[in-house]
């Protein structure tokens, strides 16, 4: 099996959504964080899925506080 990867995905993370990857990242002895980010949406993709809401993409993230600094689910 050929492991070929032709297409490249750039994100941007928090600070604390960074230190979220690493974490999982050195748990799980995993060589590259890109690695664990790949492992992180095998896993995701198992589960099932938020249905979109029409929310922004600032609003979804990893460690609970948007990009606006405030709290998901505030309302806003």
């Amino acid at each position: 099996m050929t492991d070929i990867r032709g297409e490249r995905l750039q994100i941007m993370l928090s600070p604390e959504e960074l230190a979220l990857l690493d974490d999982f990242r050195f748990k799980h002895r995993m060589p590259t964080r890109a690695a664990a980010v790949r492992e992180l949406l095998r896993l995701g993709l198992t589960v099932a899925p938020t249905i979109g809401d029409g929310r922004k993409s600032s609003s979804y993230g990893v460690s609970g506080r948007r990009v606006d600094g405030a709290h998901e689910g505030d309302g806003a």
